[in-house]
């Protein structure tokens, strides 16, 4: 079969809240050739099967809920006249930017865009990843996948639920479990945290008297052709299980809420460097990869905890998206390092009590004309915390959290005059500490 090739500006992939905010925010900056191709049948992403309200407090200063969120960008991108294809499927990208893709409609196509928006979200992580021992019974599915089944198909995936992990999908799906009339023993916990948010935690699992079972873990699943119930041990401080602390739970149904994968199938492809920690792109502070004209935002780069902050984040990335692709337009290389500039690089990194620190590299020159905005998460939970921003090694500035935890991304905007006496030569590094000087200090 041979392939179709067209040219555009800019090519998002993904039609979900980053990859929709990423081709307004390319229109907006003056790209009149933009082309979202998603694979799912109708826009929207992983907001279609959220029924639950909590989107768009930021964004819209209003409490949405997530199909009401992804209807306004849907309407938006409509409005806009901005290109979409839907039940299309991307298989591969290259490192020139080129995407070969299939749908029912077009056929095999290849498209050769000037700049890419990675815009693919996060899988969640199957039961292979976490080695609970037991039998391939039936009833054990991803808490994704059972919200799929409730929300948009109307199929109950059992009536005795036991949930691992206290990830927000799986706090959420505590909650819809038992509107739908089943019966949630318990969430089960490894850390001695919850890795989901503290509202959600509240509103889904103390409204509703579900136990949060914290520093325990699944250790047997009983059934032969379905699953009829699990053991539960409490883990010790090496998160092992300890011995006589069996908990048996009765349940045809085993739901698995423990973390979140970036769709990086097509980064790796690509020939795009990724950080070990999110799995996702490294990318600099314009949001462009280790392949200049790619850029990558929302879910795909690192798993956020809010919808308004991926679509703040998408629009970042589909302007730069535009800037890169009228510079390969009009014929020059565009701006930055990667981009065929000369400005020093800096590296970002992980200090103690840090987990991947987005962007991984800056420019020189963006430290000094603008501010700089760091995502991370810290690696466990921390009270009166203290936020170190040190450039090679000398901190040039302290921020006070009363409190920091896994299941929230932290944001951290560092300004130009904090750089005023120490400029950085080679790195930033962010770190946390408790005020006492302690690392990791207990809840």
């Amino acid at each position: 079969m041979t392939a179709l090739t067209t040219i555009c500006d800019v090519l998002v992939i993904g039609g979900g809240p980053a990859g929709m905010a990423a081709a307004l925010a390319a229109r907006a900056s003056g790209c009149q050739d933009v082309l979202i191709l998603e694979r799912e049948s109708e826009l929207g992403g992983i907001l279609r099967q959220c029924i639950h309200t909590g989107f768009g407090l930021h964004i819209f200063k209003e409490e949405l809920t997530g199909p009401e969120y992804a209807a306004r960008y849907v309407e938006r991108v409509k409005e806009a006249g901005i290109a979409y294809q839907c039940d299309t499927m991307v298989i591969s990208l290259s490192a020139e930017r080129v995407a070969t893709c299939v749908s029912p409609s077009h056929g095999l196509q290849r498209i050769e865009a000037r700049a890419v928006v990675l815009a693919m979200g996060c899988r969640e992580r199957p039961r292979g990843a976490i080695g609970i021992p037991g039998t391939r019974c039936a009833g054990i599915l991803s808490a994704g996948t059972a919200q799929r089944f409730v929300n948009l198909e109307g199929l109950m995936p059992g009536k005795q639920v036991v949930i691992v992990g206290s990830g927000d999908i799986g706090l959420i799906m505590a909650r819809r479990m038992t509107f739908s009339g089943a019966k949630v023993e318990a969430v089960v916990e490894l850390m001695p945290y919850s890795s989901g948010l503290k509202r959600n935690v509240v509103q889904c699992l103390h409204d509703y008297d579900i136990p949060l079972l914290l520093s325990h873990t699944v250790t047997a699943i009983r059934g032969k052709e379905r699953v009829t119930g699990v053991t539960v041990n409490q883990v010790d401080a090496n998160l092992r299980p300890i011995p006589g602390t069996e908990r048996d739970f009765a349940c045809d149904t085993l739901l698995l809420s423990v973390g979140l994968i970036p769709e990086n199938e097509l980064s790796r492809a690509a020939g795009l460097e990724l950080d070990p920690m999110t799995t996702g792109p490294v990318v600099d502070e314009r949001l462009e990869c280790s392949v200049p004209g790619i850029f990558a935002c929302g879910n795909v780069l690192h798993v956020h905890d809010l919808v308004d902050n991926v679509s703040m984040e998408a629009e970042r990335a589909g302007q730069q998206a535009a800037t890169h692709a009228a510079a390969k337009r009009g014929g020059t290389t565009g701006t930055g390092d990667n981009a065929g500039g000369n400005c020093a690089r800096i590296a970002v990194r992980d200090g103690a009590g840090v987990r991947g620190l987005v962007p991984r590299r800056v420019s020189a020159e963006a430290l000094r004309q603008g501010a700089l905005i760091l995502s991370f998460r810290p690696d466990r939970v921390y009270r009166n915390a203290v936020l170190l921003v040190e450039a090679d090694g000398v901190v040039v500035n302290r921020l006070r959290k009363r409190v920091v935890v896994p299941g929230e991304m932290v944001e951290l905007t560092i300004k130009p005059e904090f750089f005023l006496e120490t400029f950085p030569k080679q790195e930033l590094s962010v770190r946390v500490e408790a005020e006492d000087g302690r690392i990791g200090a207990k809840a």
